[in-house]
């Protein structure tokens, strides 16, 4: 995977006293990320801070980063869409640099206007085929149980090799109830809007998932990541053993 570097000074890393100061005012921090893709697309500049505000993972994501003792250091955000979750943790010092990929042109485009400036670049990418480079945290939100599960087991071996600390993967639990019928039902109707097959989803038991994490080296703990939402989505955190 090949990008341009933006070519800026890293962010101040806060380990620690960003859990008190960052995290007491989100807001503020969401309308500083969101200022940056006032001069991208129509459907950007509506996109980011909503999602920001609205998708619990955010707050959690950042809190996970607050918590770790030098942050997130080096983020590689695969699947990273518009690079609003990166650009938060660079913004917010908890991360050094963010290297972003994702499939979606128009996304990176996005991504590498809001980033001018900062230790960030982005470029797309096709994760089914993942030559990943070397990063801290290597993050995957939303996307394990878009691909098949040989996809998936070739991206997890891929991103165990390439994170230097830790694996941040938010993905849905399919044993959840109600919630995980929702949540592919919610899932498939998406598909069909946009005018793609609805077949094709892969959700892997959180048991499953944290035995293979396990035999990569790394151990796994798992948390809700659905608060205010039906959905079954949960947090994976991943450090290497």
């Amino acid at each position: 995977m090949e990008a341009a570097v933006s070519s800026a000074e890293s962010p101040a890393l806060h380990p620690g006293s960003a859990l008190s100061d960052v995290l007491q005012d989100l807001p503020a921090l969401y309308r500083k990320v969101s200022a940056r893709y006032f001069g991208g697309s129509r459907t950007g500049r509506h996109f980011v801070p909503s999602k920001l505000k609205r998708d619990p993972a955010t707050a959690e994501v950042l809190r996970q980063a607050a918590a770790a003792p030098r942050g997130f250091g080096h983020v590689v955000d695969l699947g990273c869409g518009r690079g609003q979750l990166g650009l938060a943790l660079l913004l917010a010092g908890l991360a050094s640099r963010v290297s972003g990929y994702d499939l979606d042109g128009l996304r990176i485009r996005d991504a590498q206007l809001a980033a001018r400036g900062l230790p960030a670049e982005f470029a797309q990418a096709d994760l089914n085929a993942p030559d990943l480079p070397a990063g801290d945290t290597l993050m995957l939100m939303d996307v394990l149980y878009l691909l098949p599960e040989e996809g998936q087991a070739r991206l997890l071996a891929a991103m165990a090799a390439a994170a230097r600390e830790r694996m941040v993967i938010r993905t849905v639990d399919p044993e959840l109830g109600w919630r995980s019928t929702v949540g592919r039902g919610m899932e498939v109707l998406n598909r069909r809007l946009r005018g793609e097959t609805a077949e094709g989803l892969c959700m892997m038991p959180m048991a499953r998932l944290r035995q293979s994490l396990d035999a990569l080296g790394f151990v796994a703990a798992v948390r809700p990541c659905w608060e205010g939402t039906p959905f079954p989505n949960v947090l994976v955190m991943a450090h290497r053993r």
